[in-house]
């Protein structure tokens, strides 16, 4: 046996709900359209939670549905404390939640806390007001650089390609200052050192919460300070989702002082969670986001970036436990979501990339903590090479059509019949799904005992009454070459067998399996769960 990597050591008859819940996340305009135009709503998110009650998930995650003119999927907010009609306002809002409780499923929702819209009040109040004035001060402007200050104020690159900054013209038609956006020119980055963004920021909290809402998924929650001067960068480059622990436009120790006012909020309610948004490596700097008076979760996306390899996954848990252990934080797992590939395109593609993300979810639900499952994971959904004329992410066109962003993790789910649209609109889907997920629909896999979807519900429900699942830590195994075993202290044995031949399993009665074993051995590309 090898030493046991150990999380946070927590009673499981009295923790908080979110410490070893089962979050569904939901890309809103992905999900279930119930108006027939093509995008989905909250309405008809609603209409399926007979479903995900069926799938036995303890919270929702709902990705952003506040007023928005889209140019960022929702992620670009023009007024935070209201639903936008697309998503059917903010009545459905209520009522979701409303019949999400009555199910006894938790709503998490998503807030954005870094940017706003260049649609927001404020940001066409800081263009019509002269520079150094309050409207600015919420935002970071600065004077260019060069002749007539002509080039940006530092050498930033946007997340999106291009430059972070943008120039405006000034209310007398003169060329002016520059505005900065990590992300994309309409998401103008908010001054966290400025108290009215604090304050608003509160105040959106306060608005949600009071509605019945139960916590929130901050946006990068590690890129709301910024550096004093923002000095340049010493390399510019700069990728969707590529992530340095030097880069200075991210992980200032400033954010942390902004986390602990957070928690002071949320701490007045009582069952409230709020979830960060941390790329972060290091997993001393990792854990200082979920110190005791900070977030309470923050996505660690160590497993959704391992490679499907015996190796690659001990490492990604090995790290991700050894990140909150110091501070007694709960772990967070996910294999996927919607700014990534989707994990059965990731693992290969085809039989082998569904055999593997089917293994590999048995991996995540047997370890302690929290997991976060994307909207479509269930059903073994692939990632689609969409046509370029359908493509709608801005890292599309912001890269001059170089990269070709997230649209193929956010293809709607196919819900039921033999064609697209697959019940999930009565018009057109907003992007096109393809023909050949007849099978995948959830209609197709909901009465196969042996399709993705089964292999889910029995592995949630499980993980929710064995008490095998019990305690907070996990010990290695000695396993062949290829494989890996670890034990929870409860007495499930978790195996993964990522080698290209069968292996023995160990001693005990399977509970489950990715796979049928045969002979008493696992397929390759397999799990199973043992006690």
């Amino acid at each position: 046996m090898d030493t046991p990597a150990v999380a946070a050591p927590v009673d499981r008859t009295t923790q908080p709900w979110w410490r070893s819940a089962v979050f569904y996340q939901i890309y809103p305009r992905s999900f279930a359209d119930s108006s027939g135009d093509g995008i989905g709503d909250l309405p008809g998110v609603r209409d399926k939670l007979g479903y995900l009650e069926l799938l036995g998930v303890d919270a929702l995650w709902v990705c952003p549905v506040m007023r928005s003119p889209m140019a960022d999927g929702g992620y670009d907010v023009a007024d935070p404390r209201d639903i936008d009609q697309l998503f059917g306002g903010l009545a459905a809002m209520d009522e979701l939640i409303a019949a999400a409780h009555s199910r006894r499923i938790k709503v998490t929702m998503d807030l954005v806390p870094n940017h706003t819209s260049d649609q927001h009040p404020w940001f066409r109040a800081a263009l019509a007001a002269a520079p150094g004035s309050p409207e600015r001060e919420r935002y970071i402007f600065r004077d260019g650089r060069g002749l007539d200050g002509a080039e940006p104020p530092n050498n930033w690159p946007s997340i999106f390609g291009g430059p972070a900054w943008t120039r405006v013209t000034e209310p007398d038609g003169t060329p002016g200052q520059w505005y900065l956006h990590i992300f994309a020119r309409e998401q103008p980055d908010l001054n966290w050192d400025n108290d009215d963004v604090a304050a608003d920021f509160e105040q959106t909290m306060r608005f949600w919460l009071d509605r019945g809402v139960d916590g929130f998924r901050l946006d990068v929650a590690h890129g709301m300070a910024k550096p004093d001067g923002l000095p340049d960068l010493p390399e510019v480059a700069s990728a969707l989702l590529a992530h340095d622990d030097n880069d200075v436009r991210f992980n200032n120790p400033a954010v942390h002082e902004i986390h602990r006012r957070i928690r002071k909020l949320i701490d007045e309610y009582p069952d409230a969670v709020t979830i960060g948004e941390v790329w972060v490596n290091d997993n001393t700097r990792f854990g200082e986001y979920v110190r005791a008076d900070e977030l309470h979760l923050a996505f660690n996306f160590r497993l959704a970036e391992a490679q499907f390899s015996a190796e690659h996954v001990r490492d990604a848990i090995d790290n991700s436990l050894a990140a909150v252990g110091p501070v007694f934080a709960s772990p967070t797992w996910t294999l996927s979501n919607h700014d990534i590939e989707r994990e059965v395109t990731r693992y290969g593609g085809g039989a082998v990339g569904i055999a593997r993300a089917r293994a590999m979810i048995l991996v995540e639900l047997a370890l302690p903590g929290a997991v976060f499952i994307y909207n479509g994971a269930e059903l073994g959904l692939p990632n689609v090479d969409l046509p370029d004329e359908v493509l709608q992410d801005p890292v599309w066109e912001r890269s001059g059509h170089t990269e070709r962003g997230r649209d193929g993790c956010r293809v709607p789910v196919p819900w039921e019949g033999s064609g697209p649209p697959f019940g999930f609109t009565t018009g057109s889907s907003w992007l096109p799904i393809p023909p050949d997920w007849a099978e995948l629909t959830v209609e197709a896999q909901l009465e196969k005992l042996d399709s993705t979807l089964s292999l889910y519900r029995t592995a949630i429900e499980l993980r929710a009454l064995r008490p095998e699942f019990g305690g907070d830590r996990i010990e290695w195994y000695g396993s062949p070459p290829g494989c890996l075993a670890f034990r929870r202290p409860g007495g499930l044995v978790c195996v993964l067998n990522a080698s290209a031949a069968p292996i023995p399993l160990p001693p005990g009665d399977v509970l489950l399996a990715s796979a049928l074993p045969e002979g008493g051995q696992l397929p390759p590309n397999a799990a199973a769960w043992l006690v």
